[in-house]
């Protein structure tokens, strides 16, 4: 995998359900990872695997459980990102560096940091090998490993990036390219891609393209843009009534949608894409672009494929209401690694974190799990620079909404919610 296409969880995160709600990752800094060193034990009460969102809220709440001495993270990066800021930052209305923190400032204070990889898995001797072969044992595991670009492929990335005109929000390579490749336009087509495979916000592909529309708007460039998204999908959002709100949007703002178009390759020197039809194996089309917005294929981390802890495809195998392992009862997971049949965001895992909390501990005293994930999630649909449809669901793809108002309907107050609150909360609230 290039080096550009590692990365934890988080998502979209939305605004007050950690407090509002009952029970309610970061970016790997690629390149910058630390040697591996030896634990300061070989053996911990519980070992949390990622020092993304979910990692590092649960290893806070279990350092209450256990005693901090008693709780390690095993997590390679330098820094945490609160990734749900880089749509704001590829649109121009953020800065990166507003989105980073030295993990060590993140982890719970007293808890171990195990700088390293985990290379393999081993849930019937309960222990896991890092990098060096180290071998850590546990009693409890909480996978937390995120989810994995793959920039790589589609033919012609990643190194297609080297070339103007493209940009990706999804990495921190990446992601001021696209307000460089959005202030840069002139005329042509401006295209955003929905990758054939699991994502992390769904929303986000096209959160990017409401505010590209709406700066070339106020710049006076929106005449010479043919606004074009084309997705994988068969639908612009898995929620009708947010779907239908979306495409009233789409339909006042004179925007292209392609269903069932698939990105297989970039021609970064020739600026053309080339997307095959789904619907019509074998069948390719090429666009021309003046700019081009990738959403990469993603995927399980690679310690996950054909691990005892996964199912066919690589997720890790829990329990949809508990998170509590299918197979090993020591073991649970949260967030974007896991098969959990919801969308894979951070609000998602704030949901989860507060469930995963009461299934262990009932768990630890040898008790049945009982309090169940209903598969709340939730994702701010940026529509604009002072724009945000929230949208918040269940398993069911049916609205489950924290304010008694029409969520569907595009509110400021919203917006401010999503660019300024929500970091704060996520920092000082989520974390913690």
């Amino acid at each position: 995998m290039s080096a550009i296409g590692v990365v934890s969880s988080c998502s979209c995160l939305h605004p007050g359900v950690w407090l509002l709600k009952p029970g309610m990752q970061k970016m790997s800094s690629f390149g910058l990872h630390t040697a591996a060193r030896c634990a300061a034990k070989d053996y911990y009460e519980v070992l949390v695997l990622g020092g993304g969102t979910g990692g590092i809220t649960m290893s806070a709440r279990m350092k209450r459980k256990v005693g901090a001495e008693n709780v390690a993270v095993v997590e390679p990066s330098k820094t945490h990102y609160y990734q749900p800021l880089w749509t704001l930052v590829g649109g121009g209305a953020k800065q990166l560096a507003t989105s980073a923190r030295p993990t060590e400032s993140v982890m719970p204070k007293g808890v171990e940091w195990i700088k390293s990889r985990v290379t393999a898995l081993d849930p019937d001797k309960n222990c896991v090998w890092l990098e060096n072969d180290i071998k850590i044992s546990y009693k409890y595991l909480i996978i937390a490993l995120g989810i994995s670009l793959h920039y790589e492929k589609i033919k012609g990335l990643p190194e297609g990036f080297q070339h103007p005109k493209i940009g990706s929000n999804y990495s921190v390579h990446t992601v001021e390219k696209t307000w460089k490749a959005l202030q840069d336009f002139k005329e042509g087509n401006a295209i955003f891609t929905f990758p054939n495979t699991p994502v992390k916000c769904a929303g986000a592909p096209q959160k990017i393209m409401y505010l590209s529309e709406a700066y070339w708007r106020k710049t006076g460039k929106r005449s010479k843009a043919n606004i074009m998204f084309n997705t994988s999908l068969g639908v612009i959002f898995g929620v009708k009534k947010y779907a239908d709100a979306l495409l009233e949007i789409i339909r006042e703002r004179d925007i292209a949608v392609n269903y069932k178009r698939n990105l297989i390759e970039v021609r970064a020197d020739k600026q053309e894409a080339v997307f095959e039809n789904l619907d019509k194996p074998g069948m390719t089309e090429v666009h021309q672009y003046e700019m081009l917005h990738v959403t990469p294929p993603m995927g399980p981390p690679d310690v996950l494929i054909n691990s005892p802890v996964s199912d066919e495809i690589g997720w890790v195998d829990v329990d949809k209401e508990t998170l509590q392992h299918k197979k090993y009862p020591n073991v649970f997971g949260i967030g974007d690694c896991t098969n959990l049949p919801t969308s894979k965001t951070a609000a998602a895992v704030a949901a989860q974190s507060g469930v995963l909390d009461k299934t262990i501990s009932l768990v630890m005293k040898n008790q049945m799990p009982t309090k169940k994930y209903d598969g709340y999630t939730s994702c701010p649909l940026v529509t604009g620079y002072n724009k945000v449809i929230l949208a918040e669901f269940d398993y069911d793809a049916q609205p489950l909404e924290t304010f008694p108002i029409d969520q569907s309907k595009e509110r400021v107050t919203m917006y401010h919610m999503k660019a300024d609150m929500m970091p704060f909360l996520y920092w000082n609230a989520l974390l913690k």
